[in-house]
């Protein structure tokens, strides 16, 4: 399945990826931000995570596409029938130029209208003020804190949560 955007096209991964989600999700400044991530992010470690991730293991996941290129990704793993958790990440070189936010909207409405949720939770660590933009944008909700493992960084944060009801999200999405 593809979903395509105004610019991008989110598309399955493939085994084929793992040197570009290696070399970009490596990235210290990309991998700090996620929970999963380490650092360094060996191909070798990408290419089973990205197995994972065909198998179905790692929930619903997207290579996230501009012009044919990979630079990011996008999925949820759904924790009950009602709801599931999104994460996403882009490559620091395409930062700033609004792809996690078109990416994450086409997510969004993929996962309300594919799985029927009533909501949708996401996080991102306190020191990661894009996320809280990309999050705010779509209308989510702040929830609440938790501590969060990180890989990359070898330690617990600090982790902001929210939550975007589906009703929410239907105004959020037509507005946007």
């Amino acid at each position: 399945m593809q979903i395509r955007t105004q610019r991008l096209t989110l598309r399955p991964p493939k085994p084929s990826d793992a040197a570009r989600v290696s070399r970009l999700a490596g990235e210290f400044d990309v991998a700090c931000m996620t929970g999963m991530i380490p650092y360094p992010y060996e191909e070798g470690e990408a290419r089973a995570w990205l197995e994972r991730a065909g198998g179905g293991d790692e929930g619903v996941v997207f290579a996230i596409e501009r012009d044919g290129a990979l630079i990011g990704c996008t999925g949820y793993m759904t924790f009950d029938a009602d709801h599931a958790e999104l994460g996403y990440w882009i490559g620091k070189p395409y930062w700033g130029a609004g792809y996690a936010t078109e990416a994450v909207r086409a997510l969004v409405a993929h996962a309300f209208d594919a799985h029927r949720f009533a909501y949708l939770r996401a996080g991102h660590f306190a020191d990661n003020p894009g996320s809280q933009r990309v999050l705010g944008k779509l209308g989510f909700s702040r929830e609440g804190e938790e501590m969060r493992d990180c890989l990359a960084r070898g330690e617990a944060l600090h982790c902001l949560t929210y939550r975007l009801d589906r009703a929410r999200a239907a105004v959020a999405l037509r507005r946007a």
